[in-house]
This record gives structure tokens, sequence and C-alpha cells, in this order.
């Protein structure tokens, strides 16, 4: 399944929806016309999976493989729009908490970062993790905004982004894959200068704004295998990144193993699990956003995050 947060210009509330093809199922609509409670947020489908899947599973079966605009009952009520016609959120448009980010988990921007920095790369024994503050959440298409007076180093990096399912901690790596409900592409896009400036990477990477993050979110059951994908970024149709998740130093399973140790998982959390190489402080010269810059973040088998830069 594709799960949208979406709204529309008659109901500009966000709300979830159901992605089949190039048309959006308003859940909350076509669930009380088939006399279900609806989940109307994302995260309180999370908090109530077992129910909130049975909904979509109870809407998709209405449909019997049909586009959702040949439902009758759907269309009566207004619930099928087409997908180009609604405006996209991220899909969890304010997460509950940080999120949780892993640093140089690729092999090529490891070794690209301290090549940069003139430093060799040393032998690391743990991940890198810090964290992206809830007001960098921005929308799949949304304008990113930079403002030169607090940085003007603004810099890209696609990366696959976990959604947490379910309740863990002390999470097994074997069972690790179990505990996501999906995935979904971020960008976690860092204004380096501050980044260098400061001791941790935490104001870096938390200027509002700066976590497009969607368009929906590819249920785990239609991702077996999230070594398995390939994530790329262009900006300006230049293609600056391109690699595939295999390269991951620590994979997704024992990247939810180690957060979960002695701290609690929770359904909503979000992890995003790190960038490849080819971001553009690392580039000889460094290339930095400025404003008509359009970058395309994509991950093959879920979307593409398409954003425009603007300055103040």
């Amino acid at each position: 399944m594709r799960l949208v947060s979406f709204s529309t210009s008659n109901i500009p509330q966000v709300r979830v929806g159901l992605v089949q093809k190039e048309e959006v199922l308003d859940v909350d609509l076509a669930a009380r016309a088939l006399n279900i409670i609806p989940r109307e947020q994302m995260l309180d489908l999370l908090d109530h999976q077992s129910e909130g899947m049975a909904t979509l599973r109870s809407l998709l079966e209405k449909a019997h493989g049909r586009p959702f605009s040949e439902v009758r009952t759907f269309v009566n009520i207004g619930a099928v729009h087409e997908l180009a016609s609604v405006q996209l959120a991220a899909p969890i448009p304010r997460p509950r908490k940080n999120i949780m980010c892993m640093g140089r988990n690729y092999y090529d921007h490891a070794i690209e970062s301290y090549r940069a920095h003139g430093q060799e790369r040393p032998q690391e024994d743990a991940p890198v993790i810090f964290t992206k503050a809830t007001t960098t959440v921005c929308g799949p298409y949304d304008t990113i905004v930079i403002d030169p007076t607090v940085s003007d180093k603004i810099d890209w990096e696609v990366e696959l982004a976990v959604i947490i399912g379910k309740t863990g901690k002390n999470i097994s790596e074997d069972e690790a894959l179990s505990y996501v409900f999906g995935y979904t592409v971020l960008n976690d896009i860092t204004a380096r200068d501050l980044q260098d400036k400061f001791k941790q990477f935490f104001k870096g990477k938390s200027l509002d704004g700066s976590c497009p993050l969607g368009p929906w979110i590819v249920t785990a059951d239609e991702i077996p295998d999230p070594q398995q994908l390939t994530v790329r970024l262009r900006v300006n149709g230049v293609l600056k990144q391109e690699s595939h998740t295999s390269d991951m130093i620590y994979p997704v399973k024992t990247i939810i193993s180690i957060l979960s140790q002695g701290m609690t998982l929770e359904p909503g959390d979000i992890i995003a699990t790190g960038t490849p190489g080819g971001v553009g402080f690392a580039r000889n010269p460094p290339e930095f956003l400025k404003a008509g810059d359009v970058m395309e973040t994509e991950i093959d088998g879920i979307g593409m995050l398409r954003n425009k830069v603007i300055t103040l």
C-alpha cells in the first residue's frame, strides 16, 4: 500500500489517503461510507495499526481491484481524487519526536567526508547517530527556503527513511524488520557551516523546513528487503548522488536493533538511514544550493521528492 497525508481545496484539513495508480482515496470518507471507524491522521493509524490496516484492506476489497473512481459508493460521497489535484503533506506532517539519523553510513560518503576535512577515515566501531528537530519536516513538493543570514552552505542528502510501526525495546536484528511499518524518501538538507561550527550535528541539521519527506509511505510488505533499493538525487536535472542501499555500513535491521537497546522505539518514529557519496560540500570545488535550484530526491520502488530552492 501507498499511504499519503493530503488535503484538497475543499477540505484543507490534512488526512490519510490511500493511493492506487493516479488516484487518492479519502480514507476517512470511504470508511464512514462502509460504517467503519476511520483513522483520520497517520499517527492515529499507526497507534492503532491492526484496526487501521484492517480498514484499509476493507477499502481495497470494496474496490475489487478496480480503480477507486469505478466504485460508485466512493464516488458518490466525493472520496476519490486525482493524485495530481491534491496537496501532499509529509506522510507524518509533524512527528512526535525528533527524527533519528545515521551519519556516514555509506562507505563512499564516509570516505569523502573525512577527505573533505583533510582527515583519514578512522576505524569506527559504532555508528554516528544524531537527530533532526520535528520542525524540519516539510512536504514532498514544498519549497526550501534559505536564509543567507543564517547559512549560505546548504547541502543535499538523499536517504531511505524507516517508519516504525509498533513499540519495541532491545530488539534483536532477527526481529527488527517486523517492527517496520513502511518506508519513505527523505532529504536530509544540511547547513554545512553550522554543522562544522558546533560540536554536535543537531543545529546544522535542524533548520526549519530542512527535511522534505514523502511523497508517501510504502508499507513494508511491498519492500521485503530494504537493502535492495537504488537511491539517487539530482539538482537541476544533473545527477549528484546514486547508490544502492546494499552499500550501507549498518543495514536497516542493525540500525533498528542498535537504536532500541535500552531505548523504546514507538509507532511513528522516523529513522533516516544515511546518505551515499556525492554531497555538495565534499565536491571539488564544493557545491551548495542556491535560489532557483530544483532537487529531485528518488528511491526506486518508493517515489520521488521535488523541491525548489528560494532565498529570503
